[in-house]
């Protein structure tokens, strides 16, 4: 399944310099508002630990890559145009970035916890900000774009629902090129109680509380709490972690993170993104500047948060609120193998309640068409198609067209 992460907050929050340290891709960072007129689009890495350890094997993967016991599979990250208050009504890039945003399948909102971003983005004396405002403002915008979505096509759902569909294919029709499913839909009307409702008696209200509750299924959103390097930050975070108690909000210096990063990519220091520690290798190659900002992140980041934050928070978008879970199809159960001999050469991130059938048509269409059944590499038990998937599942398809 192709995963896609989208990076969102106001301009000057960070969201470019989270970007760049996550996928090393250089994107334009400045302190003009808007400096990200276009998406970026780069690959990122959710990071589990790998079943290799476990079975004893060393691995060759194909799709991924294992470091040090650790498997790195890659996902899309967007970092999107940054927002301000009217944004849904097209102010600033609003609409463009909107749209973008629809295509993602969690979001990751940056805010400058640091409070160095005034009402409309714009850079400003530190600790004189409100990030908390900050984080109400880009979801109410979310929520209005929603609910606008939702209320231009009216003539075309009640058209629908008079032709005999039911009010979640009505709004599944409209709603699909969101990313948005039959699923997301039927758990936003009940929790909103419209389920019942006749949609041509729906109240403005109505609209509204449905849109909030589908962003809360269809756009699961972590808050990314940035900047935490600067010294107005921690009291900022705290206010967030407690005036947000049903969030997640994980704190992080993508500052810090890209400079462990780049580090990393001139051979002086060895570090695997997401871990609470470093080593210097060429302690003699670094300059004064270096052994400076490796010293503070080390003390003031990873001492106080044990990590940057960047890589924590994308494995939490991934496992945690889209609860994925890493399964391993291998041709052969005994020796874990494809038909070309790679070891564990593959690993397909699979959403909660996916089922054997589900990583048969993942692999391939012809494979999902002759489906017998799947094999336990680890029990030898033969598995049905509708056995539900568990993370760290090795297994070998076994189907009348092929075996995978």
């Amino acid at each position: 399944m192709h995963i896609r992460l989208g990076l969102i907050g106001k301009t000057n929050t960070g969201k470019t310099t989270f970007f760049n340290a996550a996928t090393l891709l250089s994107a334009e960072v400045s302190t003009y508002p808007f400096t990200t007129k276009q998406p970026n689009y780069g690959t990122a890495y959710a990071i589990t630990p790998c079943v290799c350890r476990e079975l004893g094997v060393n691995d060759n993967p194909r799709n991924s890559k294992c470091v040090e016991g650790y498997r790195h599979i890659p996902i899309e990250l967007i970092d999107l145009p940054g927002l301000i208050k009217g944004a849904w009504a097209g102010k600033g890039l609003g609409n463009q970035f909107l749209t973008v945003a629809s295509q993602a399948d969690a979001l990751l909102h940056v805010v400058d916890a640091s409070g160095s971003v005034d009402e409309e983005g714009r850079l400003t004396e530190p600790g004189s900000g409100n990030p908390l405002a900050d984080v109400y403002d880009i979801e109410e915008e979310l929520v209005m774009w929603l609910t606008k979505l939702i209320e231009k096509q009216d003539d075309k759902i009640i058209r629908n629902l008079r032709s005999g569909k039911n009010i979640v294919q009505s709004l599944a029709d409209i709603l699909q090129g969101a990313r948005i499913t039959e699923d997301h839909i039927l758990r936003a009307l009940k929790t909103s109680g419209l389920e019942e409702k006749d949609f041509e008696n729906w109240t403005p209200i109505d609209d509204k509380k449905f849109a909030e509750n589908l962003l809360e299924v269809a756009k699961p959103t972590i808050i990314v709490a940035n900047k935490m390097d600067l010294e107005t930050a921690p009291k900022n975070f705290e206010i967030l972690r407690d005036q947000l108690p049903n969030r997640i909000v994980i704190p992080a210096s993508a500052e810090a993170e890209l400079t462990l990063r780049k580090a990393v990519q001139k051979g002086l220091i060895k570090y695997i993104p997401g871990e609470e520690t470093f080593t210097i290798l060429e302690p003699d190659h670094l300059t004064d500047k270096q052994k400076w900002a490796l010293d503070f992140i080390e003390s003031r980041i990873l001492g106080e948060y044990m990590q940057t934050g960047v890589q924590f928070a994308i494995n939490v978008s991934i496992f945690k609120l889209l609860r994925m879970n890493a399964v391993y199809p291998v041709s052969d159960p005994v020796k874990y193998v494809d038909k070309a001999g790679n070891v564990l050469p593959d690993v397909y991130l699979m959403p909660p309640n996916a089922t054997v059938r589900d990583l048969a048509r993942a692999i391939h269409s012809d494979l999902e068409k002759g489906l017998l059944y799947a094999i336990d590499a680890r029990t030898g038990l033969r598995l049905p198609g509708d056995y539900q998937l568990k993370d760290r599942d090795v297994l070998t398809i076994v189907s009348a067209t092929r075996r995978g």
